[in-house]
């Protein structure tokens, strides 16, 4: 199947100049103009591999878009922007981007970063798929618990005081992994590596799922504790 890219930007021509070089390279394209008519095309089923986001926009900044959709989806998202600063790059990795590429670009190199994006999201992909795969011809324990807090990892489901709670693909595995290693220091390096996989992006993005977890999950209890200097540890009470 031909990978699908969604392009959103508010200038008409630039959209289709991005439509007619990612289209002559084989892969499926949708456009949209806004943030609200990229949503729209998202919660009506058109599932891209990738998005190329522009930040300026007319009403929801390609920020709050890229917010909004790393609640839900889980793709590569690459900044394409005329906007270079050192703090938009920071800004744009902070809220869950990708990679940020400047306007104007190179497309030889917008090509490679895609192609590469994609490459490291279909290896994931695939590792999660061998490891629950593994997981369920083994019959290991599916339900890891602790005190306040159950994970269960052949459903993706998390539940807190017996109540679930939603969370992305990405936050679940993030709390997995630190759940089985429960007790064990990791650098946001370590982290990065071994859920996300290498690659273009931002250790930022290991520390805002953090914080979003930690926003989820620990209303009467702690259970991620930064290590200052180091990383993040899983300190939850085994039962």
């Amino acid at each position: 199947m031909k990978d699908h890219v969604l392009i959103v930007d508010d200038n008409e021509e630039i959209l289709e100049m991005l439509e007619d070089i990612l289209g002559s390279e084989g892969y499926d394209v949708s456009t949209a103009v806004n943030g609200e008519q990229a949503l729209e095309l998202l919660n009506a089923g058109t599932k891209p591999n990738l998005i190329l986001l522009d930040i300026m926009m007319p009403g929801m900044s390609g920020y709050e878009l890229c917010s909004q959709i790393r609640r839900e989806w889980e793709l590569p998202i690459l900044f394409l922007s005329a906007k270079g600063k050192a703090v938009d790059k920071v800004v744009g990795f902070e809220i869950g981007a990708d990679d940020y590429i400047t306007k104007p670009f190179d497309t030889e190199e917008l090509l490679a970063r895609i192609r590469a994006h994609l490459r490291r999201y279909e290896r994931i992909r695939r590792y999660s798929e061998e490891a629950a795969e593994k997981e369920r011809a083994a019959s290991s324990i599916t339900v890891l618990k602790f005190k306040g807090l159950e994970i269960h990892k052949e459903t993706y489901s998390v539940y807190v005081n017996d109540q679930k709670v939603d969370l992305s693909t990405k936050e679940f595995q993030l709390l997995t992994f630190l759940a089985e290693n429960a007790g064990i220091v990791f650098t946001r390096e370590q982290i990065y590596d071994r859920v996300w996989g290498y690659g273009y992006g931002s250790l930022n993005t290991v520390t805002v799922h953090i914080k979003n977890l930690r926003e989820k999950l620990e209303k009467d209890r702690q259970f991620i504790k930064t290590q200052w200097g180091t990383g993040y540890v899983f300190i939850g009470e085994k039962v």
